[in-house]
């Protein structure tokens, strides 16, 4: 696991394009990978204006987007088995553990996860 590089959820590129300072700093200078399910989500949110949009289109640029292999399949199976997470969940969890990265998320439901390396962030 690098020190310079962090796994994100859907929920914290939307603080951070809503201009959540403190997101800001923590992903500052840091390498972003999300899960190809986060680039869906963000891609398809109606409630972002053009100039979000952008943004968003640029960070997904600049970031490492994980698809989907076996090797994630086999872990959301694992995962949506053991716990009562959302499929979306279950695919960032696997994409993160695949990935070898601590998941920056504000949704305390992934918490539960024990296999996970989670950095969990509170408004």
């Amino acid at each position: 696991m690098s020190g310079s590089s962090l796994f994100v959820d859907t929920n914290i590129l939307l603080y951070l394009i809503s201009g959540d300072e403190t997101i800001a700093e923590l992903l500052n200078g840091k390498h972003i990978y999300i899960s190809f399910i986060t680039e869906l989500e963000l891609l398809g949110y109606k409630e972002l204006g053009e100039s979000d949009l952008r943004v968003i289109q640029k960070l997904i640029k600049e970031a490492t987007v994980i698809d989907i292999n076996m090797a994630i399949k086999a872990e959301v199976i694992t995962l949506r088995r053991q716990y009562k997470i959302k499929l979306p969940d279950a695919i960032i969890v696997a994409s993160a553990l695949y990935a070898g990265l601590p998941l920056v998320t504000a949704d305390k439901q992934l918490s539960q996860i024990d296999e996970a390396s989670l950095l969990l962030y509170q408004k």
